[in-house]
C-alpha cells in the first residue's frame, strides 16, 4: 500500500519542495496544507486555510504571538479535517511549526508520525537578540516576549517523532530535552546546476553590462537590514571605492521596513538611512540596487562577483550562502554562527568580526585588486558545497533514511 504523506507549511513548498517530489516519485500519495500564499507542487495539491479573525484588542502583549499561532493552528486543523472527510488520512506528517499550523494535527490524525522542521527556537540570549549592542534592549522584561514566541512551537515539538534542523547551530537552540530527537539535515542545493560560471554577466535597465572583467562586490538580503549585514557593508564602501576606482557593488534585496531584525528609525528604510549617512562619501554611479531578482538572475550576479559578502547575526543560515559556495564564490563572511557551520576561515572563505568595518574594507580591497589569490578559497567552497550540501547525493538520501527510521 502506498504511503500517505501530508506536508504542512505556511508557504508550501518552502523547505519541503525536493522532499515532496522525492516521495511522490517513490509512489507516496502526497497532499499539503498551507496559507493562501502556498503553491501546488504537482502532484502535491495544497488545501489552503484562511484566517477568520484578527488579534484580540487589548490582549496581554506577551500572548499576541501565541494567540495568532493558535488561530493558525485551528484553521489548519480544520483544513486537515476536510482532507480526512475526503478519505485522506496520512501515515506521516512533515511540517514546519513556525506559524502554529501543526499544534492540533495530533488531534486530527492521532496515528500519524510527525517530522517537524526546527528552523529557529527563539532565545533572548545566545542568538540574534542582543547580539548588536546598538539595538540591545534595556527593558529587563524584553526577554519575556522573545521566549513567549516559542509557546505554540514548543507544544508542537513535544508531539513530534523527529525534528530536523538545517545546521548544528540552529539545532543547538532547542531545549536540551529535545536535542536528541533532532537530526541535522540541510535542505541542500542542486550543485550540478548551480556551479561556477566564468561567463556570467548581468545587464541593468540602463543597458550597462557587468561581467568578471570588472571588480564586483555582491550582497544578498531578503530585506536590506542590519541583521544581514547591510549597514556594515555600506560603511565599508567609502574606503573600498576610493582604493578600487573601477569597483562596482550590487546589493540585491527588497528595500522595505519589515525584515527579520530591528526597524529603521523615523519610518525610513535601512537603505534610506545608510544612503543619507554616507551622502558624499560613496559614488552612487557604482552602487547598484536592482531590488529582488529572479533566482536565475541572482545566481548570475553571485557568479560574477570578485567578493560575495555574507554577514548575519546568529540566526537562520540563508540558502544564498550555500548557493554562493556551490558557485565557487570568494565569500567574505561574518565570524558568527551558523556561518561557522559551513565555512572554514582561510580554507573555504574569509571570516571576519561582524562589527569590524575596517577589516571588511581591507578584505574587499584585496579581493578586487588580487582576484587570483582567492582561487583556492573558491575551489574549497565549491567542494564543500558538493560534499556536504548537494541535494541529490547528500541531503535527500539523509531525508529518506530519516523517514524510514521514523516509520519503522
Amino acid at each position: 500500500m502506498s504511503r500517505k504523506v501530508l506536508f504542512v507549511h505556511n508557504n508550501f513548498p518552502g523547505q519541503f519542495g525536493a522532499v515532496s517530489e522525492m516521495l511522490a516519485a517513490q509512489g507516496a500519495v502526497t497532499r499539503a496544507i498551507g496559507s493562501p500564499t502556498a503553491r501546488d507542487v504537482p502532484p502535491t495539491v495544497v488545501e489552503r486555510w484562511k484566517l477568520e479573525r484578527g488579534s484580540t484588542p487589548g490582549i496581554l502583549d506577551l500572548a499576541t504571538r501565541v494567540e495568532a499561532d493558535l488561530h493558525r493552528g485551528q484553521v489548519a486543523a480544520r483544513a486537515a479535517m476536510r482532507l480526512k472527510a475526503e478519505g485522506f488520512t496520512p501515515d506521516l506528517i512533515i511540517a514546519h511549526p513556525g506559524w502554529g499550523e501543526t499544534v492540533f494535527l495530533k488531534e486530527v490524525f492521532p496515528q500519524a508520525r510527525q517530522i517537524l522542521h526546527s528552523e529557529f527556537f527563539y532565545r533572548s540570549q545566545g542568538a540574534d537578540a542582543g547580539f548588536d549592542p546598538q539595538f540591545a534592549s534595556t527593558n529587563p522584561e524584553a526577554g519575556f516576549r522573545i521566549h513567549a514566541k516559542n509557546a505554540a512551537m514548543a507544544l508542537a515539538y513535544v508531539e513530534a517523532d523527529r525534528l530536523v534542523s538545517p545546521t548544528p547551530f540552529q539545532a543547538s537552540l532547542l531545549p536540551p530535552i529535545l536535542r536528541d530527537r533532532c537530526s541535522v539535515i540541510h535542505e541542500g542545493v542542486d550543485t550540478a546546476a548551480i556551479k561556477p560560471k566564468p561567463e556570467a554577466s548581468i545587464r541593468f535597465g540602463n543597458g550597462r553590462v557587468l561581467d568578471r572583467s570588472t571588480p564586483v562586490i555582491t550582497l544578498v538580503n531578503r530585506t536590506l537590514e542590519p541583521l544581514r549585514g547591510f549597514n556594515v557593508l555600506m560603511q565599508a564602501l567609502p574606503k573600498v571605492m576610493q582604493a578600487v576606482p573601477n569597483a562596482r557593488v550590487v546589493i540585491v534585496g527588497r528595500d522595505g521596513r519589515n525584515g527579520y531584525g530591528p526597524q529603521a528609525p523615523e519610518g525610513k528604510t535601512w537603505k534610506e538611512v545608510m544612503l543619507e549617512r554616507l551622502a558624499g562619501q560613496i559614488d552612487r554611479s557604482r552602487l547598484h540596487f536592482p531590488g529582488r531578482l529572479d533566482h536565475r538572475v541572482m545566481l548570475d550576479v553571485l557568479a560574477l562577483s570578485s567578493a560575495h559578502v555574507y554577514y548575519t547575526y546568529p540566526f537562520v543560515l540563508s540558502w544564498s550562502m550555500i548557493e554562493a559556495m556551490s558557485l565557487g564564490c570568494n565569500i567574505i563572511a561574518s565570524d558568527t554562527a551558523p556561518v561557522r557551520d559551513a565555512l572554514e576561515d582561510g580554507f573555504s572563505g574569509t571570516l571576519l568580526d561582524f562589527f569590524d568595518v575596517e577589516a571588511l574594507s581591507d578584505a574587499l580591497i584585496r579581493a578586487c585588486l588580487d582576484p587570483a589569490a582567492s582561487e583556492p578559497l573558491r575551489a574549497a567552497a565549491r567542494e564543500t558545497a558538493v560534499q556536504r550540501y548537494d541535494k541529490a547525493t547528500v541531503c535527500l538520501p539523509a531525508w529518506a533514511k530519516m523517514i524510514d527510521e521514523v516509520m519503522a
